[in-house]
């Protein structure tokens, strides 16, 4: 059974996989947030290619370079100068947003291995783009129906489509064989080593959140997020990456204007509350950011009227479908219907104990989707976190012994 674990191709965990949706590298960030509002995935794939000419470059040129999200796009839109002219920074290539996470895509065949897929993440890849392999009948089906290429993105690139993987879909690949890793599995985070206590970002309840927007952008570059902790060290939530993928522009807002606390209520998956809008409004008026403010208050309209006609929904239908009912009185359903189908979690943070088992981890943080869990004293004082990236580690070591 490991020797067979160990012939595991990145084909394997690629099983529908959805193709890759992407933007042109010489996109707008303005054309990145209408493409993030309407894509059912928290990231699009950006790419230096034409995809709109025939003649258009090769399949070995036409190469995905990076990756931008919904939160590259509001710690942009927070920055002094671009909250003076949310307008005018929208203008700007995507590349100006994709910075921080230039050399954590790459390409690689159907045919690498598990081994070497995950090798690649232990040097800072965070995802591998594969061609997704179809038999032939489905191509030429493909070819007599073509997809509409959306005017903003698209799935196709010189005929190929590609998806890509990435931590969570190898820990979710190695949880369903855990078997094969016994007795390592049962083994406590404690005694595996696997507590970082190092590398974590951490603010204070009550700093301005303005100064946590670059731990917030690191964070994102980790895979992690930033813990938001008291005097004493004691944590009480988090401002997740995760979280705020899920929120629209209006955000970067709040960060310019909110404490931590504040920002966690806010991005909160009720919804921000209407006292915390209020206070947006009128510190942004207080630093005489019209531009912010123009901005921020038809962001908030939309998402007003969104709540009143959700309002009008039946009790029936709102008791069947509760958890759409809260995504519909958040601002961002406002921004899509497609939202409705994300899941959104609240600014509590997901923690465990230093005694926990490694599979209790996995399974904690796939069931969240997250790609670390925080860890935290009998007294809930933060002691660090384990990442998937530092259980991968602890993988590839016991797979080194099963070769």
């Amino acid at each position: 059974m490991a020797v067979s674990f160990l012939r595991h191709e990145v084909s394997d965990l690629c099983l529908a996989k959805p193709a890759l949706r992407s933007l042109s590298v010489s996109a707008t960030v303005a054309l990145a947030l209408e493409a993030l509002k309407t894509s059912e995935e928290n990231f699009l794939s950006v790419w230096d290619c034409n995809h709109h000419n025939n003649n258009a470059l090769t399949g070995d040129q036409c190469r995905c370079v990076g990756k931008v999200c919904m939160v590259d796009v509001i710690c942009y839109l927070s920055q002094d100068a671009n909250l003076l002219s949310p307008s005018a920074a929208l203008k700007a290539p995507v590349s100006e947003i994709m910075t921080e996470t230039a050399g954590t895509v790459m390409h690689v065949e159907p045919s690498c291995s598990l081994l070497k897929a995950i090798d690649l993440m232990l040097q800072g890849i965070q995802n591998l783009v594969v061609p997704i392999q179809t038999r032939q009948s489905l191509s030429s089906r493909r070819k007599q129906h073509p997809k509409p290429i959306n005017s903003t993105t698209s799935t196709i690139h010189n005929s190929q489509e590609f998806c890509w993987l990435t931590q969570e879909d190898v820990v979710r690949f190695l949880l369903n064989s855990i078997g094969v890793f016994s007795p390592l599995p049962a083994l406590s985070i404690d005694l595996l080593g696997l507590i970082n206590t190092a590398d974590i970002l951490a603010i204070n309840y009550h700093s301005p959140a303005s100064s946590a927007a670059q731990l917030i952008t690191q964070s994102l570059t980790q895979q992690t997020s930033v813990a938001v902790v008291d005097v004493d060290g004691v944590l009480i939530g988090e401002i997740s990456p995760f979280t705020l993928s899920s929120c629209d522009e209006s955000v970067a807002a709040a960060i310019a204007t909110l404490s931590c606390g504040e920002l966690m209520a806010y991005i909160d998956c009720g919804g921000p509350p209407e006292y915390l809008i209020k206070i947006v409004t009128e510190r942004l008026k207080e630093r005489k950011l019209q531009g912010a403010l123009e901005s921020y208050s038809s962001s908030t309209s939309i998402s007003s009227s969104t709540m009143f006609s959700s309002s009008s929904s039946s009790d029936e239908e709102s008791s069947v479908s509760p958890r759409s009912t809260r995504m519909v009185r958040s601002g961002r359903f406002s921004r899509s219907n497609s939202y409705s189908a994300r899941m959104v979690r609240r600014a509590e943070a997901i923690v465990c104990h230093p005694k926990s088992s490694l599979v209790a981890l996995m399974i904690q943080a796939i069931a969240h989707r997250v790609n670390y869990v925080w860890v935290i004293e009998d007294d809930c004082s933060l002691l660090g976190i384990v990442t998937f990236s530092g259980m991968l580690k602890v993988f590839r070591e016991h797979l080194e012994t099963m070769g």
